[in-house]
């Protein structure tokens, strides 16, 4: 089930809020959003929901485990088995398949008898996410930053809560173990939570969908049947789909949670306005960025010691990131694309961005985004080069599709639209203070959108979102 059906809108989610508003007890509040999210994974996954409360109920046993002991030794031990289990599932059913072959191309090549094939499974819909809740939770008991959870529905909630319990934001315990039992309501959150759901929906259906549709039939083509300037466009309408389309998720999600008295962190703030590939990160998928950072970088040793231990620490982390998106060489490749600019930024690139006008700035880093952005659409390496040759105006294709082909008025002016709003456009031309007191154009513009995403879920212009995979 997605935010993006009518399903989901005019069944689900009604049912939800309406029963979060009759049972008023905080107990039965948590019961009914434990056994909703249960049944909202339930129903796209079946049985792997049990794979879900079998997380849950191991989590719940090591939390308390870790703090009822007075040994630090056995603290670090129970930790250490707790985050074993939580990766060892995340690693079979996401990167068996990867590793076995990865090392069956190495046995071959060096002429050795290869692994015997394995029965691979279907990777759970939203087990990174939420196996990162998990991880985190556990080591916030350890550090003593939060009390281990006791109410095993309480926890459940936490790691299962359906609004973001598939594509994030990733919620670390510490930001939501005070809400599990003291979130306030009010028609005022409620207001902000439906109008920032509003939004999410059409950047899916109204942006992120029929730019997808383009996207998907220019990528069909093989890369060396692409002209330059459609090559440019595929990888251009990509980075706009997948920002369109994971930050409708997130949108929704912080939404649905404010709804049900929740607050989410942001996870979004317009990442293509950014000046350096640092900056980037700052902006992009922000609460990986947060999770990465204290609970990987810092343990490693942040950049405290010398320069080898700092750019050592950097790549690891960009390593992991990539390998986390995806079980993929081209993840991975992706991921340390990243890291080697902020290395290059961090050894004195920086100060040279600094020195350059703003608009030089973004363009730098649009232009590496952009590279990287292939790496994650097209798995094939081999498809990825060819397809560099081409942007780089290397091709000697004698076929070429041409633009002509793939736009017509409304998605260029879709583009437009969407290329815009990647940037705080409503920030710069003060369109807030234009309609401080414009409460019913407001929502007649809300009330617009929602008709308008609802029309294009009707007509089929539907789509899983990007971030599912992951």
């Amino acid at each position: 089930m997605v935010f993006s059906s009518l399903l989901f809108l005019f069944s689900f989610l009604p049912f939800i809020l309406i029963g979060n508003f009759i049972w008023r007890n905080r107990t039965w509040q948590n019961l009914l959003l434990f056994v909703g999210s249960l049944y909202f994974y339930a129903w796209g996954e079946r049985e792997r929901v049990f794979l879900m409360i079998g997380s849950i109920l191991i989590n719940y046993v090591v939390g308390i485990k870790i703090e009822k002991n007075q040994s630090i030794n056995k603290q670090k031990l129970i930790l250490a088995i707790g985050i074993i289990v939580n990766l060892g599932v995340l690693v079979y059913f996401k990167y068996a398949e990867f590793f076995v072959e990865s090392l069956n191309s190495i046995l071959q090549w060096l002429g050795i008898s290869q692994i015997g094939k394995m029965k691979y499974e279907k990777l759970p819909i939203g087990i990174s996410f939420y196996t990162f809740q998990s991880i985190s939770y556990l080591v916030d008991v350890y550090r003593k930053e939060v009390k281990a959870q006791r109410n095993f529905i309480d926890l459940g909630v936490y790691i299962a809560l359906f609004p973001q319990l598939i594509a994030g934001p990733i919620v670390r315990y510490q930001e939501i173990a005070s809400q599990l039992r003291g979130r306030v309501h009010s028609m005022a959150k409620f207001s902000v939570g439906i109008k920032r759901f509003i939004i999410g929906l059409a950047k899916k259906m109204l942006l992120a969908n029929p730019i997808a549709y383009l996207v998907d039939e220019i990528y069909l083509i093989p890369p060396n049947e692409l002209s330059f300037s459609l090559a440019w466009l595929a990888v251009f309408a990509y980075a706009l789909q997948i920002y369109f389309d994971f930050s409708a998720y997130c949108d929704m999600a912080i939404g649905l949670g404010k709804m049900f008295g929740f607050t989410f962190p942001e996870n979004f703030n317009f990442p293509y306005a950014a000046r350096s590939i640092r900056d980037f990160w700052r902006r992009w998928h922000i609460t990986l960025s947060v999770w990465f950072r204290d609970y990987l970088y810092i343990p490693l040793g942040g950049s405290r010691g010398n320069n080898f231990k700092l750019y050592r620490n950097l790549i690891v982390v960009f390593l992991v990131t990539g390998l986390w998106h995806g079980a993929s060489w081209s993840f991975i490749i992706w991921g340390l694309l990243h890291g080697v600019f902020i290395l290059f930024e961090r050894v004195g690139f920086a100060k040279v961005l600094d020195r350059m006008p703003r608009v030089l700035q973004t363009v730098y880093t649009l232009l590496v985004v952009l590279f990287a952005w292939v790496l994650f659409r097209i798995e094939n390496i081999g498809d990825v080069l060819g397809l560099y040759k081409v942007m780089f105006g290397f091709s000697e294709t004698s076929t070429f599709y041409e633009l002509a082909m793939f736009l017509n008025p409304y998605l260029i002016a879709l583009l437009v639209i969407a290329g815009v709003l990647c940037f705080p456009i409503y920030s710069y031309l003060k369109i807030d203070k234009l309609l401080k007191n414009q409460n019913g154009i407001k929502n007649f513009i809300y009330l617009g959108l929602f008709v308008f995403s609802i029309l294009e879920i009707i007509n089929g212009a539907y789509n899983p979102f990007i971030y599912f995979r992951f």
